[in-house]
């Protein structure tokens, strides 16, 4: 495929959020009041698994590390990932001037915005109408890799040293994902060519969230329910500021972020590879009253040009195939709109 071909959604243009908070509302405009419709009860004292990168590459014949993330891929659908190995320095750099990228004039900003039926870029995903609900922060979201699919006005735009030290993250965070996905095809007992084939070459984006104080955060999301229509997430907690929380056992489970660690999820994708055996779980995003919050997820998912469904190495008679193999193209048809 060539350069720009990839399109990954639309979204209508909508007010900056960052701009929103700066008029000093006493109350929330309606379009971002969201009723709750899942009424969960309270919020769970559990706390997500968290796996040591380290133990889990360990050459032990009988490993726990690998038993722990199997249990927490199966049940959870979410991980701590301590000890994995990423570059700390790198990490800093990036924490550092994705503040500082936050922090340019909304005219600087507004060089990087969504352009007409595109959703990469600086905005909001998937707005489709006038009347839809919008949440409580604005996104940078772009393609990150291969890099022939990077939009020429987006990350080879960036200013430096960004531009350098997100190019750099991708690839380190492109190695992690691999190396994850390498271990829970060990925990799952499948052939890891049934893995690699879909992810070696796959489609890695990032998206660059920014969640502003809000007067009424009890009203209001920062990213409305959902589950990952990826393969593999990698979250990076910016400012340590809590905010995400997942849907389990009726209740909602806040992630409170360990220092240096990502927090890795399933997504739908590997729900279907796996056969169901992993889970890809519904989380959202909560905002602060007094202060913003930053995060940074990066995502990967098969190569556009081949289908998925569940891995064959995973399918006996006694456990049958539950989803259906479907081309790349048609399932981001499927799950992302699209002019």
């Amino acid at each position: 495929m060539e350069s720009g071909m990839i399109n990954l959604g639309s979204s209508l243009k909508v007010p900056y959020v960052q701009e929103l908070a700066k008029e000093k509302f006493a109350s929330v405009p309606p379009r971002y009041i969201r009723p709750d419709p899942t009424k969960l009860h309270g919020v769970s004292t559990e706390e997500v698994p968290v796996i040591d990168m380290q133990r889990l590459l360990s050459d032990e014949s009988v490993n726990p590390e690998l038993e722990k993330l199997h249990f927490a891929c199966k049940e959870w659908g979410f991980f701590q990932l301590i000890k994995h190995g990423a570059s700390s320095s790198l990490v800093d750099k990036l924490k550092l001037e994705m503040q500082k990228f936050f922090e340019l004039t909304i005219e600087e900003e507004k060089r990087f915005a969504q352009e007409p039926g595109d959703v990469e870029g600086y905005g909001q995903a998937f707005v489709g109408s006038e009347e839809q609900k919008l949440d409580w922060g604005d996104m940078f979201f772009m393609v990150t890799l291969p890099t022939h699919f990077r939009k020429p006005h987006l990350l080879p735009n960036l200013p430096l040293p960004f531009r350098e030290t997100l190019d750099q993250y991708s690839r380190e965070l492109k190695i992690l994902a691999i190396k994850v996905l390498e271990q829970m095809t060990k925990a799952l007992g499948m052939k890891l060519e049934d893995m690699t084939m879909l992810f070696q070459e796959g489609i890695q984006s990032m998206r660059m969230n920014y969640y502003p104080p809000c007067p009424q955060p009890e009203l209001v999301r920062g990213i409305r329910l959902h589950s990952d229509a990826t393969g593999l997430t990698i979250l990076r907690q910016v400012n340590e500021v809590e905010g995400l929380q997942i849907k389990k056992a009726g209740a909602w489970v806040p992630v409170v972020p360990l220092p240096n660690a990502f927090i890795v999820n399933v997504g739908d994708i590997l729900e279907i590879v796996t056969n169901g055996i992993y889970k890809s779980v519904e989380h959202r995003a909560t905002v602060n009253l007094h202060i913003e919050r930053l995060s940074i997820a990066t995502f990967l998912a098969p190569k556009l040009d081949g289908d998925m469904g569940p891995a064959p190495s995973l399918i006996t008679p006694e456990n049958p195939a539950i989803f259906r193999r479907i081309s790349m193209i048609d399932y981001l048809k499927a799950f992302f709109p699209m002019d």
